[in-house]
């Protein structure tokens, strides 16, 4: 899997963490004495990933400082930064120059187990611009804000609820870069906004996975994950 990108989604704002982020990003919150980010990483390596793009705003600089090349980790990482907020698809656009023809994206407070070979595989067999991975949630860890068919998204939204919504964004999506031409430079832009327009040309791709996914971006999210993790250990 050698050369295979993923652009890390690490510039959020992190308010429902409280004083946790006064001070610092959440990518740095310590998980068993640990910042969150050490794991996330070793996880991706160990996944086979070697190339990552970090997309940071706010303590970006603390990220940075903390990862640096990425040769401790065994991964070749780079940062991007944002000097203002632009959303989840507007970090990419911002990072473009830096981004691979094709490449994953994972959001910066996401612990997921997954195999990105095979996603990858089942993406280079199509000609779609995106694709989504989707875990069947029937809302049990959040709310449920994804339906999907005959192999693709059909319907997103984290506010419009609908009957058919049983899936949830499982935190990795994969794009080929002509996908950034939908995305407007310089202003703050959401992967919310970018994945309806996908959706409505039929370029959105569904890849199901069977595993839960754990989060840090709320107190319970983390403590799930501390847990998680303890036994893991």
């Amino acid at each position: 899997m050698t050369g295979l990108q993923v652009a890390v989604l690490a510039g959020g704002l992190a308010t429902r963490l409280g004083e946790l982020t006064m001070q610092r990003p959440k990518s740095l919150v310590e998980v068993h004495g640990r910042p969150f980010i050490d794991y996330q990483l070793e996880r991706l390596r160990q996944a086979g990933i070697t190339d990552v793009v970090l997309c940071l705003g706010r303590f970006g600089e603390q990220i940075e400082r903390h990862v640096g090349d990425g040769s401790n980790y065994g991964l070749r990482v780079r940062c991007s930064f944002e000097t203002e907020p632009l959303g989840t698809a507007g970090a990419l656009q911002n990072a473009r120059r830096l981004l691979n023809e094709a490449f994953f994206t994972l959001y910066g407070d996401s612990y997921l187990a997954l195999d990105f070979r095979a996603v990858w595989d089942y993406f280079m067999s199509r000609r779609e611009l995106a694709l989504m991975t989707v875990f069947a949630n029937e809302d049990r860890f959040e709310r449920s804000n994804t339906a999907v068919a005959g192999g693709f998204v059909t319907r997103y939204s984290k506010r419009d609820r609908t009957p058919d919504m049983k899936y949830i964004d499982y935190g990795v999506s994969l794009f080929r870069k002509p996908v950034l031409d939908l995305v407007p430079p310089g202003r703050f832009y959401s992967l919310e906004e970018l994945f309806p327009r996908l959706i409505a040309e039929r370029q959105l791709l569904s890849f199901e996975v069977r595993q839960r996914f754990y989060q840090i971006g709320t107190p319970e999210g983390l403590e799930e994950l501390r847990q998680h993790l303890g036994r893991a250990g």
